[in-house]
């Protein structure tokens, strides 16, 4: 199928962006990379009046670090970000969680902003942000806002994110010392969305862990930080039955739904083997243990 008729607008700078959202109201689309967009348009299941294309902006991509964070710029394609050394050394997560997004041509094209704002539950970007507590850089008529992952995702496919706002940066805080971390996902052929992502990130000291962070994919409507999970592993350490025991409780804070691809029962028990399996590779790493 073809898209319906919608009027086009390539602008040079983010205030021009700015000013065309706002004369469109909720009638404009921003365009980032295009692969999440486009298929919509091409089914005719969006509709916008108009483009904004925000291809040509400059100032929306980049790498950069600073006061212990890496400040990502919206349109930073996810093909920069997985080879990237900044990330690599600085935030291996991220560039393991890119590594899984989609196949090489949509890597290429895509943006880490364009997969946060289209705010599939099922993606890789949201719950590498959730679990690391990032922020989200939003720029409107009215300034600037800052959103945490729990203010910015709200539902399926849906953001705090106004008519009239553009998602500018994401800043993610860097891999603490001695950390260590693991992205492990299932699906049905490699490059499909998750049936169900988990993200992991431990501190350790021998068996005690400084520090625990996870996050899932696929399991609800949003992502969803672990946080009853990550206190087992606080308080009890790093210990295989502790792992085991923090994969059990992930278990039940998720609240799957059935659909044609799996169903509420089947999500559940992925995240339990998937909690632990990154548990296992990310406590290994922290131990200084490649895997």
């Amino acid at each position: 199928m073809k898209p319906p008729p919608f009027e086009y607008h390539a602008p040079r700078s983010l205030e021009e962006a700015l000013t065309l959202l706002q004369g469109y109201g909720e009638e404009a689309k921003l365009l980032a990379g295009g692969q999440s967009l486009v298929p919509l348009l091409n089914f005719r299941l969006a509709r916008p009046a108009a483009l904004v294309d925000l291809n040509r902006i400059p100032s929306l991509a980049g790498i950069r670090e600073e006061d212990g964070r890496l400040r990502i710029g919206a349109m930073t394609r996810q093909r920069t970000l997985e080879f990237a050394p900044l990330v690599r050394d600085r935030l291996p997560l991220l560039q393991e969680a890119t590594t899984l997004v989609g196949h090489l041509p949509i890597r290429t094209r895509g943006t880490i902003g364009g997969s946060l704002a289209h705010a599939d539950p099922a993606a890789e970007y949201p719950a590498v942000v959730a679990v690391l507590d990032g922020e989200l850089v939003v720029r409107g008529p009215a300034g600037e806002r800052i959103l945490r992952p729990a203010e910015f995702f709200v539902s399926y496919l849906t953001t705090a994110l106004r008519p009239d706002e553009v998602l500018v940066e994401v800043r993610l805080p860097m891999a603490p010392a001695g950390s260590g971390s693991a992205f492990e996902e299932f699906s049905r052929r490699a490059g499909d969305f998750a049936i169900v992502a988990i993200a992991a990130l431990v501190q350790a000291d021998g068996d005690r862990c400084h520090l625990a962070r996870l996050a899932a994919a696929g399991a609800g409507p949003t992502p969803i930080r672990l946080q009853a999970a990550e206190e087992i592993l606080e308080r009890d350490g790093l210990s295989d039955r502790t792992l085991q025991a923090a994969a059990e409780r992930a278990a039940e804070l998720v609240e799957p739904e059935s659909d044609i691809h799996a169903s509420a029962a089947y999500r559940r028990q992925l995240t339990r083997v998937l909690t632990r399996r990154a548990l296992l590779r990310a406590r290994a790493r922290s131990q200084g243990n490649p895997t």
